[in-house]
Protein backbone atom coordinates (compact mmCIF):
# COMPACT_ATOMS: atom_id res chain seq x y z
CA UNK A 1 0.00 0.00 0.00
CA UNK A 2 2.49 2.41 -0.88
CA UNK A 3 5.37 1.64 1.83
CA UNK A 4 9.08 1.63 0.70
CA UNK A 5 9.74 -1.88 -0.45
CA UNK A 6 12.95 -1.99 1.35
CA UNK A 7 10.94 -1.43 4.48
CA UNK A 8 8.73 -4.17 3.00
CA UNK A 9 11.13 -6.85 2.33
CA UNK A 10 11.32 -8.59 5.73
CA UNK A 11 7.88 -7.78 7.12
CA UNK A 12 5.72 -10.65 4.97
CA UNK A 13 3.16 -11.68 7.26
CA UNK A 14 0.79 -14.76 5.78
CA UNK A 15 -2.51 -15.40 7.96
CA UNK A 16 -4.04 -18.54 7.82
CA UNK A 17 -7.54 -17.04 5.98
CA UNK A 18 -4.91 -15.58 3.35
CA UNK A 19 -7.88 -17.14 0.79
CA UNK A 20 -10.63 -14.69 -1.09
CA UNK A 21 -13.23 -13.96 1.64
CA UNK A 22 -16.95 -12.50 1.39
CA UNK A 23 -20.22 -12.69 3.39
CA UNK A 24 -22.89 -9.83 3.87
CA UNK A 25 -25.97 -9.39 6.07
CA UNK A 26 -29.13 -7.19 6.57
CA UNK A 27 -29.78 -4.49 9.67
CA UNK A 28 -32.69 -6.11 11.93
CA UNK A 29 -34.26 -2.72 11.10
CA UNK A 30 -34.01 -3.26 7.30
CA UNK A 31 -33.12 -0.49 6.66
CA UNK A 32 -29.48 -1.21 5.01
CA UNK A 33 -28.02 -4.25 3.79
CA UNK A 34 -24.48 -4.95 3.58
CA UNK A 35 -21.22 -7.12 1.65
CA UNK A 36 -17.73 -7.37 1.86
CA UNK A 37 -15.39 -9.30 -0.17
CA UNK A 38 -11.58 -9.12 0.38
CA UNK A 39 -8.98 -10.90 -1.28
CA UNK A 40 -4.65 -10.97 -1.18
CA UNK A 41 -4.75 -10.38 -4.82
CA UNK A 42 -1.43 -10.80 -6.57
CA UNK A 43 0.53 -9.99 -3.23
CA UNK A 44 1.96 -12.81 -1.40
CA UNK A 45 0.85 -11.58 2.09
CA UNK A 46 -2.58 -10.09 3.66
CA UNK A 47 -2.48 -6.50 5.24
CA UNK A 48 -5.72 -5.70 4.29
CA UNK A 49 -8.58 -5.92 7.17
CA UNK A 50 -12.28 -4.88 7.29
CA UNK A 51 -15.08 -5.08 9.88
CA UNK A 52 -18.41 -5.30 9.29
CA UNK A 53 -20.75 -4.61 12.39
CA UNK A 54 -24.13 -3.69 13.97
CA UNK A 55 -24.94 -2.65 17.35
CA UNK A 56 -27.26 -1.50 19.39
CA UNK A 57 -26.57 1.72 21.08
CA UNK A 58 -28.85 3.64 23.46
CA UNK A 59 -31.74 2.13 21.64
CA UNK A 60 -30.26 2.97 18.21
CA UNK A 61 -29.75 0.38 15.86
CA UNK A 62 -25.87 1.38 14.26
CA UNK A 63 -24.46 0.15 11.58
CA UNK A 64 -20.56 0.05 11.83
CA UNK A 65 -18.17 -0.68 8.50
CA UNK A 66 -14.64 -0.24 7.75
CA UNK A 67 -11.65 -0.99 5.43
CA UNK A 68 -8.03 -0.77 6.83
CA UNK A 69 -5.04 -1.15 4.56
CA UNK A 70 -1.88 -2.21 6.79
CA UNK A 71 2.06 -1.20 5.62
CA UNK A 72 4.70 -2.45 7.36
CA UNK A 73 3.00 -5.23 8.65
CA UNK A 74 -0.34 -6.71 9.62
CA UNK A 75 -0.12 -5.56 13.20
CA UNK A 76 -1.59 -2.21 12.66
CA UNK A 77 -4.43 -2.74 10.49
CA UNK A 78 -5.56 -6.08 12.91
CA UNK A 79 -5.84 -4.07 16.05
CA UNK A 80 -7.82 -1.19 14.26
CA UNK A 81 -9.61 -3.59 13.51
CA UNK A 82 -10.25 -4.95 16.72
CA UNK A 83 -10.28 -2.03 18.74
CA UNK A 84 -11.78 1.18 17.07
CA UNK A 85 -15.44 0.35 17.01
CA UNK A 86 -15.62 -0.36 20.29
CA UNK A 87 -13.60 2.58 21.19
CA UNK A 88 -16.30 4.69 19.30
CA UNK A 89 -19.42 2.90 20.80
CA UNK A 90 -18.66 3.16 24.32
CA UNK A 91 -17.56 6.92 23.98
CA UNK A 92 -20.07 8.79 26.00
CA UNK A 93 -21.03 10.96 23.56
CA UNK A 94 -21.43 8.29 20.44
CA UNK A 95 -24.96 9.48 20.15
CA UNK A 96 -25.04 12.66 21.26
CA UNK A 97 -21.50 14.40 19.71
CA UNK A 98 -20.93 11.64 16.86
CA UNK A 99 -18.33 13.95 15.09
CA UNK A 100 -16.54 14.50 18.26
CA UNK A 101 -16.91 10.47 19.65
CA UNK A 102 -15.43 9.48 16.23
CA UNK A 103 -11.96 11.83 16.29
CA UNK A 104 -11.41 10.96 19.88
CA UNK A 105 -12.19 7.04 19.26
CA UNK A 106 -9.38 7.20 16.05
CA UNK A 107 -7.09 9.28 18.61
CA UNK A 108 -7.23 7.25 21.75
CA UNK A 109 -6.61 3.88 19.07
CA UNK A 110 -3.91 5.39 17.88
CA UNK A 111 -2.18 6.29 21.11
CA UNK A 112 -3.14 2.93 22.48
CA UNK A 113 -1.61 1.09 19.34
CA UNK A 114 1.59 2.51 19.95
CA UNK A 115 1.87 1.98 23.68
CA UNK A 116 1.40 -1.69 22.77
CA UNK A 117 4.16 -1.64 19.61
CA UNK A 118 6.74 -0.75 22.33
CA UNK A 119 8.28 -3.94 22.40
CA UNK A 120 8.24 -4.33 18.78
CA UNK A 121 11.63 -3.82 15.97
CA UNK A 122 9.49 -2.87 13.20
CA UNK A 123 6.53 0.49 12.48
CA UNK A 124 3.78 -0.96 11.33
CA UNK A 125 1.08 1.85 10.18
CA UNK A 126 -2.82 1.54 8.44
CA UNK A 127 -5.01 3.76 6.64
CA UNK A 128 -8.69 3.65 7.93
CA UNK A 129 -11.57 4.51 6.28
CA UNK A 130 -15.43 4.30 8.13
CA UNK A 131 -18.62 4.87 7.83
CA UNK A 132 -21.21 4.78 10.67
CA UNK A 133 -24.69 4.98 10.68
CA UNK A 134 -26.90 6.06 13.02
CA UNK A 135 -30.57 7.00 12.49
CA UNK A 136 -31.07 8.92 8.90
CA UNK A 137 -27.16 9.93 9.34
CA UNK A 138 -24.16 8.55 7.14
CA UNK A 139 -20.72 9.46 9.40
CA UNK A 140 -17.93 8.91 7.02
CA UNK A 141 -13.66 9.05 8.76
CA UNK A 142 -11.06 8.67 6.89
CA UNK A 143 -6.98 8.47 7.50
CA UNK A 144 -4.69 7.65 4.49
CA UNK A 145 -5.93 6.53 0.80
CA UNK A 146 -8.57 3.62 1.01
CA UNK A 147 -11.51 5.89 -0.12
CA UNK A 148 -15.33 5.76 0.45
CA UNK A 149 -17.93 6.59 -2.35
CA UNK A 150 -21.71 7.26 -2.26
CA UNK A 151 -23.87 7.02 -5.19
CA UNK A 152 -26.80 9.64 -4.67
CA UNK A 153 -29.43 10.43 -6.98
CA UNK A 154 -27.60 7.97 -9.53
CA UNK A 155 -24.13 9.77 -9.28
CA UNK A 156 -20.72 8.85 -7.56
CA UNK A 157 -19.50 11.06 -5.22
CA UNK A 158 -16.24 11.04 -3.10
CA UNK A 159 -17.08 11.32 0.36
CA UNK A 160 -13.47 11.08 1.34
CA UNK A 161 -10.27 12.73 0.68
CA UNK A 162 -6.93 10.74 -0.43
CA UNK A 163 -4.72 11.63 2.55
CA UNK A 164 -1.14 12.10 0.21
CA UNK A 165 1.76 14.14 1.00
CA UNK A 166 2.11 15.54 -2.01
CA UNK A 167 -0.97 17.83 -1.30
CA UNK A 168 -0.41 21.40 -0.30
CA UNK A 169 -2.34 21.35 2.36
CA UNK A 170 -0.92 18.07 4.16
CA UNK A 171 2.42 19.24 2.75
CA UNK A 172 2.47 22.51 4.34
CA UNK A 173 1.46 20.45 7.83
CA UNK A 174 4.19 18.02 7.45
CA UNK A 175 6.82 20.54 6.96
CA UNK A 176 5.33 22.42 9.84
CA UNK A 177 6.09 19.51 12.13
CA UNK A 178 9.47 19.96 10.90
CA UNK A 179 9.43 16.91 8.44
CA UNK A 180 10.26 16.66 5.07
CA UNK A 181 8.45 15.45 1.40
CA UNK A 182 10.64 13.59 -0.94
CA UNK A 183 9.91 11.75 -4.33
CA UNK A 184 10.90 8.16 -3.75
CA UNK A 185 9.31 6.88 -6.68
CA UNK A 186 6.25 8.64 -5.67
CA UNK A 187 6.02 11.12 -3.17
CA UNK A 188 7.15 9.95 0.45
CA UNK A 189 7.05 11.27 4.27
CA UNK A 190 10.72 10.98 5.01
CA UNK A 191 10.70 9.37 1.59
CA UNK A 192 9.42 6.45 3.14
CA UNK A 193 5.55 6.34 3.51
CA UNK A 194 3.30 7.07 0.65
CA UNK A 195 0.21 8.39 2.73
CA UNK A 196 0.60 11.67 4.93
CA UNK A 197 -2.09 10.42 7.46
CA UNK A 198 -2.08 6.60 9.22
CA UNK A 199 -2.81 4.63 12.42
CA UNK A 200 0.60 3.74 14.03
CA UNK A 201 3.83 4.65 12.39
CA UNK A 202 5.67 5.56 15.81
CA UNK A 203 9.20 6.77 14.28
CA UNK A 204 6.73 9.39 11.67
CA UNK A 205 4.15 9.80 14.26
CA UNK A 206 5.00 13.41 14.46
CA UNK A 207 4.37 14.09 11.12
CA UNK A 208 1.87 10.80 10.00
CA UNK A 209 -1.15 11.86 11.78
CA UNK A 210 -4.23 9.36 12.99
CA UNK A 211 -6.69 13.11 12.83
CA UNK A 212 -9.74 11.89 10.71
CA UNK A 213 -11.41 14.24 8.28
CA UNK A 214 -15.16 13.37 8.70
CA UNK A 215 -17.85 14.10 6.31
CA UNK A 216 -21.68 13.81 7.12
CA UNK A 217 -24.60 12.82 4.85
CA UNK A 218 -27.91 12.73 5.01
CA UNK A 219 -29.81 9.31 4.41
CA UNK A 220 -32.32 9.95 2.48
CA UNK A 221 -34.53 8.53 -0.66
CA UNK A 222 -31.71 9.92 -3.12
CA UNK A 223 -29.05 7.72 -1.35
CA UNK A 224 -28.38 4.57 -2.80
CA UNK A 225 -25.00 3.05 -1.83
CA UNK A 226 -21.76 3.12 -0.17
CA UNK A 227 -18.52 1.79 -1.20
CA UNK A 228 -15.38 1.68 1.15
CA UNK A 229 -12.22 -0.22 -0.06
CA UNK A 230 -8.70 0.05 -0.26
CA UNK A 231 -6.26 1.10 -2.77
CA UNK A 232 -6.10 -1.97 -4.43
CA UNK A 233 -9.74 -0.95 -6.12
CA UNK A 234 -9.26 2.78 -6.34
CA UNK A 235 -5.69 2.21 -8.06
CA UNK A 236 -7.03 0.49 -11.14
CA UNK A 237 -11.06 1.89 -11.00
CA UNK A 238 -12.74 5.03 -10.47
CA UNK A 239 -15.12 6.22 -8.48
CA UNK A 240 -17.28 6.70 -11.44
CA UNK A 241 -16.84 2.93 -12.45
CA UNK A 242 -17.03 1.14 -9.43
CA UNK A 243 -20.68 3.29 -9.16
CA UNK A 244 -21.85 2.10 -12.57
CA UNK A 245 -20.33 -1.21 -12.12
CA UNK A 246 -22.75 -2.42 -8.99
CA UNK A 247 -25.25 -0.15 -9.20
CA UNK A 248 -27.41 -3.11 -11.09
CA UNK A 249 -26.17 -5.64 -8.69
CA UNK A 250 -29.28 -5.61 -5.58
CA UNK A 251 -26.83 -7.82 -3.36
CA UNK A 252 -24.37 -6.15 -1.83
CA UNK A 253 -22.15 -9.23 -1.57
CA UNK A 254 -22.29 -10.01 -5.10
CA UNK A 255 -21.23 -6.17 -5.62
CA UNK A 256 -18.30 -6.45 -3.11
CA UNK A 257 -17.12 -9.63 -4.99
CA UNK A 258 -17.46 -7.82 -8.96
CA UNK A 259 -15.52 -5.03 -7.65
CA UNK A 260 -13.11 -7.59 -6.37
CA UNK A 261 -12.58 -9.73 -9.15
CA UNK A 262 -12.72 -6.48 -11.71
CA UNK A 263 -9.56 -4.73 -9.65
CA UNK A 264 -7.60 -8.06 -10.22
CA UNK A 265 -8.49 -8.68 -13.96
CA UNK A 266 -7.59 -4.77 -14.21
CA UNK A 267 -4.16 -5.64 -12.94
CA UNK A 268 -4.16 -4.50 -9.64
CA UNK A 269 -0.86 -4.76 -7.49
CA UNK A 270 -2.08 -4.52 -4.43
CA UNK A 271 -4.49 -6.36 -2.01
CA UNK A 272 -7.95 -5.47 -2.56
CA UNK A 273 -10.88 -4.92 -0.22
CA UNK A 274 -14.38 -3.83 -0.71
CA UNK A 275 -17.19 -2.85 1.54
CA UNK A 276 -20.57 -2.26 -0.24
CA UNK A 277 -23.41 -0.62 2.28
CA UNK A 278 -26.92 -0.72 0.33
CA UNK A 279 -29.65 1.91 1.86
CA UNK A 280 -33.50 0.39 1.89
CA UNK A 281 -35.80 1.64 4.02
CA UNK A 282 -36.08 4.75 2.35
CA UNK A 283 -36.61 3.28 -0.89
CA UNK A 284 -39.35 1.28 0.21
CA UNK A 285 -40.91 4.65 1.99
CA UNK A 286 -40.99 5.79 -1.51
CA UNK A 287 -42.59 2.73 -2.97
CA UNK A 288 -45.16 2.82 -0.20
CA UNK A 289 -45.44 6.34 -0.60
CA UNK A 290 -46.10 6.13 -4.44
CA UNK A 291 -48.56 3.02 -3.26
CA UNK A 292 -50.35 4.97 -1.05
CA UNK A 293 -50.56 8.17 -3.13
CA UNK A 294 -52.11 6.12 -5.88
CA UNK A 295 -54.41 5.05 -3.53
CA UNK A 296 -55.50 8.54 -2.63
CA UNK A 297 -55.38 9.83 -5.83
CA UNK A 298 -58.09 7.09 -6.52
CA UNK A 299 -60.39 8.21 -4.10
CA UNK A 300 -60.35 11.55 -4.97
CA UNK A 301 -63.99 12.26 -6.45
CA UNK A 302 -63.54 14.37 -9.63
CA UNK A 303 -65.23 17.57 -10.24
CA UNK A 304 -68.84 15.31 -12.30
CA UNK A 305 -68.98 13.23 -9.02
CA UNK A 306 -68.50 16.15 -6.91
CA UNK A 307 -71.63 18.41 -9.01
CA UNK A 308 -73.56 15.13 -8.63
CA UNK A 309 -73.46 15.39 -4.73
CA UNK A 310 -74.30 18.89 -5.04
CA UNK A 311 -70.63 20.15 -4.34
CA UNK A 312 -68.87 23.15 -5.96
CA UNK A 313 -65.18 23.33 -7.30
CA UNK A 314 -63.30 25.97 -5.60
Amino acid sequence: MGYLNSVLSSSSQVHADDSPASGGGLSQNGKFSYGYASSPGKRSSMEDFYETRIDGVEGEIVGLFGVFDGHGGARAAEYVKHNLFSNLIRHPKFISDTKSAIADAYSHTDSEFLKSENNQNRDAGSTASTAILVGDRLLVANVGDSRAVICRGGNAIAVSRDHKPDQTDERQRIEDAGGFVMWAGTWRVGGVLAVSRAFGDRLLKQYVVADPEIQEEVIDSSLEFLILASDGLWDVVTNEEAVAMIKPIQDPEEAAKRLMQEAYQRGSADNITCVVVRFLANQELIWHGLQTTQINMCCVPTQKERERKGEHSD
